[in-house]
Order: C-alpha cells, then sequence, then structure tokens
C-alpha cells in the first residue's frame, strides 16, 4: 500500500498552509518489465495545514490517481488523510491516519486497496537546518481477515540555496497477515513484514513552480518475493 507524504508535514513551529499538485511519469515498466505492463503518469493533490499552538496539530489531505489503465485511464485511485493532536505542552502528538483506494486490473477486474486505520504517537525535530518526524503507531488493515499491526514512519525534509532545492521523503514500515482471508491468501499463515519510501528531490523552475525525481521503493507490496522494488519517475510540482 502507498503512502505518499510531503516534507512540509513537519514543518511544526509556524503557522502554515500550503496546497500543491504533482504530475509525474513513472518507468516502472522501463527498469522492470517482467512486473510492469506499462509506464504510466500519476497526478496528485496535496492539502497541508499546520498550527503550532497547544490544543491543534497538523491535518494531511492528499488524492493520487494513477493513469495506468488501457490508453492511459485511471486504473488505481489512492486517499490518505493524517492528523496530529497535541493537549499538552510536551512535543509528542497524538498521531491518526487513514488509508485507502480503489484500483483495476487490466482485463478491468476491481480491486480494493484495503483501508488502514493507524493511531499512535508523532514526535517531530530540527537537526541541522533539516525537518524530522518520526511516528510509532497501532494499525489496523481492513482485509477479509483482519490484521492488527505495529507501523514505523520516519519524514524528513531540507531545503538549499533558499529551498531552491528540496530534498524530502518517507519511509514506512509495518507488518501485516500473510492469509488476508481470501482466496489467494488462504493457504499462507504468520505475518509478513512490508515497506514503502518514497525519496525525493525537486528543483525550484520559477516562483512557485517545480521539477524533480522521486523514487518509489517497495518490498512486499506489488510483489511477493523478498525482494525490493525500485522505481523512478520525473514530475513537476505546483504549489499554492
Amino acid at each position: 500500500m502507498k503512502y505518499l507524504f510531503v516534507a512540509l508535514f513537519f514543518l511544526f513551529y509556524i503557522p502554515v498552509t500550503s496546497q500543491n499538485l504533482q504530475l509525474h511519469y513513472d518507468f516502472r515498466h522501463t527498469v522492470d518489465p517482467k512486473l510492469n505492463a506499462v509506464n504510466f503518469p500519476t497526478l496528485s493533490f496535496e492539502y497541508f495545514k499546520d498550527i503550532d499552538t497547544v490544543g491543534t496539530g497538523s491535518f494531511l489531505l492528499k488524492f493520487q490517481a494513477d493513469f495506468k489503465g488501457k490508453k492511459n485511464n485511471v486504473a488505481q485511485a489512492f486517499t490518505q488523510i493524517s492528523q496530529s493532536l497535541r493537549f499538552w505542552k510536551p512535543k509528542v502528538y497524538l498521531y491518526l491516519n487513514y488509508s485507502g483506494g480503489l484500483g483495476l486490473t487490466p482485463d478491468a477486474y476491481g480491486f480494493y486497496l484495503p483501508n488502514a486505520w493507524a493511531v499512535g504517537v508523532s514526535y517531530p525535530f530540527q537537526w541541522k537546518g533539516a525537518w524530522f518526524a518520526t511516528n510509532v503507531a497501532a494499525r489496523y488493515n481492513a482485509f477479509d481477515k483482519p490484521s492488527y499491526d505495529p507501523q514505523f514512519t520516519f519524514y524528513f525534509g531540507k531545503g538549499f540555496r533558499n529551498y531552491s532545492i528540496f530534498l524530502a521523503g518517507s519511509f514506512v514500515a509495518w507488518t501485516e497477515n500473510q492469509n488476508q482471508g481470501n482466496d489467494y491468501t488462504r493457504h499462507l499463515t504468520g505475518k509478513k513484514f512490508a515497506f514503502f519510501g518514497d525519496p525525493q528531490i525537486w528543483f525550484r523552475v520559477k516562483n512557485k513552480f517545480s521539477a524533480g525525481s522521486k523514487f518509489n521503493i517497495y518490498y512486499h507490496l506489488i510483489s511477493s518475493s523478498n525482494s525490493v522494488q525500485l522505481y523512478p519517475t520525473l514530475g513537476t510540482k505546483y504549489q499554492f
């Protein structure tokens, strides 16, 4: 399951409101044609708001559409909502997260990206001009046979040359039941470890328009083999 975050998630010291549109072209077929039938564009919208006062926290809403269907129709849609809250002085936040979506196979067979709910704690901090945040949460995967698991998330972001260059990304690791209660997995037992990362770099072209690249990193998400898939993109971003 994909978790895609922007580094603005950790700007918690001043009030911040930000929206951006990103358009990427994913080269996964070129890199790994046996596992991926096509390269495809991806369009995402992100809304972020953060207010640094006790009793409030950050909010993130994200929609993403992958145009990997026939004639580049949308074949997968993904939604994420995250909220951090703090009702006390120590800067350790309550962390809430939801993600889920829908998809289609090349044969127009529909499938779910199962709902995942998480609750835990978040600790954001700065170090040498960079922004970081770590989250530890309990995760509920709404499979046919539900799975209850730990989840760890790490975010980073750092600007260079007055943010004309921006490095950012997130890494998410969790476990889940191998037997998800469907026909395909019913013979499996135990847990599996899953991982997703999306390190990225952006170069400001003019005003609020940037160009850059992102690397989508998967483990036990789009393949059952014990191997890592790493797929690069080229993208543009408009922040407003």
